[in-house]
């Protein structure tokens, strides 16, 4: 459904830094009562200020994704600040990178449970104040590489490929309460999110490929929310990547491969001698 984001009641996760924080910020300048939640009070504090002084209207809540106390609390602050709540935007996430077999299961796990069980559970905490919103809606940020993965981040792919999967299920379900379920699938972005992965063990770095800003993505988001686009994917590169994989995924394996290859030709020819003078011995 369309909707009018002036006096909306928005809550977005992960709203101390990159993404989240100009979602916040752009929220409040839209007319929006935003409750921002994030791990750290002190950043907080300061993105708080800042709407303030603009007369945008914030509340903020120190909360953890992953921890059932804070998904109450969040809760809490929507219904004791606001009254209640009308859009969740589950931002926050983290990530990794390098292939498989090189990381530890714990890497995964933990990726697991900010970017799918901290997003569904939160959903799950602040769906009984959602029915009762106006125009509500569920905005959940996942990746262009939760459409299609790439090597090196299969990790990150997984959880968001997850994020999906879950989304597209419960859009048809909440139908019934008339709550929109979207979806913002970014490209590379200029954020800190390389700088706060739990790894990086890639071997061909994407930084220098970050194309659109925080602000763009949150004004993409934003339109989304307003204009009721159940699933949006952005950057010219990434819609293009979505576009191939959809009509010929073969090409995208080729590329991928070809790039592992390259990436890793001096292992390959070492492996492959091995194997000759083993052969040979025999």
């Amino acid at each position: 459904m369309r909707r009018k984001l002036n006096g909306l009641r928005v809550l977005v996760t992960g709203a101390s830094q990159g993404i989240g924080r100009a979602l916040v910020i752009e929220a409040a300048k839209r007319g929006c009562r935003v409750l921002a939640a994030a791990r750290s009070q002190p950043l907080l504090d300061e993105l708080a200020a800042e709407v303030r002084a603009t007369g945008g209207t914030i509340e903020v809540v120190a909360a953890d994704v992953t921890d059932p106390a804070s998904r109450a609390a969040m809760a809490h602050a929507a219904t004791r600040h606001f009254g209640g709540l009308d859009v969740l935007v589950n931002n926050a996430g983290i990530g990794a990178t390098g292939h498989f077999m090189d990381s530890e299961p714990e890497v995964l796990r933990r990726i697991f449970e900010t970017n799918f069980f901290g997003l569904t559970e939160t959903t799950r905490a602040l769906l009984p104040l959602l029915k009762q919103g106006v125009t509500p809606a569920i905005v959940n940020v996942s990746s262009v590489v939760g459409k299609r993965a790439l090597p090196a981040r299969s990790l990150y792919s997984a959880s968001k490929f997850a994020v999906m999967g879950f989304s597209e299920a419960i859009r048809a379900e909440l139908a019934k309460d008339g709550i929109d379920v979207l979806v913002v699938s970014p490209g590379l972005t200029q954020t800190n999110f390389s700088k706060n992965m739990l790894e990086q063990k890639a071997k061909l770095q994407l930084d220098h490929l970050r194309g659109m800003t925080s602000e763009e993505v949150a004004a993409a988001t934003l339109r989304a929310i307003e204009r009721g686009k159940l699933d949006v994917t952005l950057t010219l590169k990434g819609k293009l990547l979505v576009l191939v994989n959809r009509f010929a995924p073969w090409i995208v394996d080729f590329f991928a491969k070809k790039k592992v290859r390259e990436l890793f030709a001096a292992e390959i020819a070492e492996r492959k001698k091995k194997q000759t003078e083993t052969a040979a011995a025999k």
